[in-house]
């Protein structure tokens, strides 16, 4: 899944250029690109799809050519997750009606990746085999709102768990609750599941989208035609909400993963390295006084920098834009961008 615009990681993540296609972390690899080199050792290039914004779709063809230009799908609007989900879980039913799929996040980081491997390994084995609905479960570390939450049924000595209930971003309050029971996982949005057991959710779940895509004949010259024609009509909702909160045959599997989502900047912060001031700068001419736990990024590399005084900020210089704003205010830059819009010619800058 490759569609969405970033904006918690507004300036950098921006509507023309959105976050899974930049190397935030100065790897050499933009995040769409770590992601396929991640799935590619178990899957391959055939048998993966991308789906994104049909915006994105040449730029996906640009930093990923080994995978076939077929499989590189756009979506003439977004919709959130339900709708690509059912729209490939239907495409690769064509293909293949016995297959088991995984739904993978185009632009999260996974250290770990031997253990993310032996996990997703497990999980086919389970999904192929039983109509269960899987996923991944992070162990959280802090009672963020920007996940979802998963609470298990906790069963020892197993390598899964049945979900007791699944509840998308809850607000602060209901996140410490969350993280002080101990039996609750960050949803890291991936997700294992035979087309058989995914179509039958959403057939029971969201009929109505189901009865949409039923319409459609996938890998053929009509399917972008029949796919234009029905996604203005189906509903935006996220699959989290959609079908997961609602089925009783999710299951998770716990993994710790070193994983992050990249999706703030204070999740940045805490996956690059930091000077002797704990600052985490990608510039290579800076001089810093008195100034601790700052993310400093700066788009001209070459630009002489000077910080003083200032703490556990986030600043980020772009050609367009400067944002300079405490790292404990990282959840409100999506409020920044949707004030943008009502800024004289705030468009420009998003």
């Amino acid at each position: 899944m490759a569609g969405g615009i970033g904006s918690r990681f507004w300036p950098m993540s921006t509507q023309k250029f959105p976050k899974q296609f930049q190397d935030i972390l100065g790897v050499g690899r933009t995040m769409i690109q770590q992601t396929y080199d991640r799935i590619k050792k178990i899957i391959p290039d055939e048998n993966i799809f991308v789906i994104t914004n049909k915006e994105y779709v040449s730029l996906s063809h640009q930093q990923l050519p080994e995978i076939p230009e077929e499989n590189i799908v756009g979506e003439p609007m977004a919709k959130n997750t339900s709708a690509c989900n059912l729209y490939m879980a239907n495409k690769i039913a064509e293909i293949d009606p016995q297959a088991t799929m995984i739904v993978l996040p185009a632009d999260h980081l996974i250290l770990k990746e031997e253990t993310f491997l032996q996990k997703v390994e497990i999980a086919f084995d389970l999904a192929s085999k039983n109509d269960f609905l899987v996923t991944l479960g992070i162990t959280p570390t802090r009672p963020d709102i920007g996940y979802g939450y998963i609470q298990f049924v906790d069963k020892k000595g197993s390598d899964f768990f049945k979900v007791k209930t699944f509840t998308e971003k809850p607000i602060l309050e209901i996140a410490q609750s969350f993280l002080e029971s101990g039996d609750f996982l960050w949803n890291a949005g991936i997700f294992i599941w035979n087309v058989k057991s995914i179509h039958d959710a959403f057939e029971e779940y969201l009929p109505e989208m189901a009865q949409h895509f039923k319409a459609c004949d996938y890998n053929s010259k009509e399917e972008n035609n029949c796919i234009e024609i029905i996604y203005p009509k189906v509903q935006k909702i996220s699959i989290d909400n959609g079908i997961l909160e609602k089925a009783k045959n999710v299951y998770v599997i716990p993994a710790d993963l070193g994983w992050s989502d990249l999706g703030t900047w204070t999740s940045v912060y805490e996956n690059t390295e930091k000077d002797e001031n704990d600052n985490a700068i990608n510039q290579k001419y800076l001089l810093t006084y008195d100034s601790t736990g700052n993310i400093i990024h700066m788009k001209n590399n070459h630009k002489m920098v000077v910080i003083d005084g200032l703490k556990d900020y986030i600043v980020v210089d772009t050609e367009k834009v400067l944002l300079i704003c405490p790292r404990e205010h990282d959840q409100l830059i999506k409020d920044y961008v949707l004030d943008l819009k009502n800024f004289k010619k705030g468009e420009k800058f998003m």
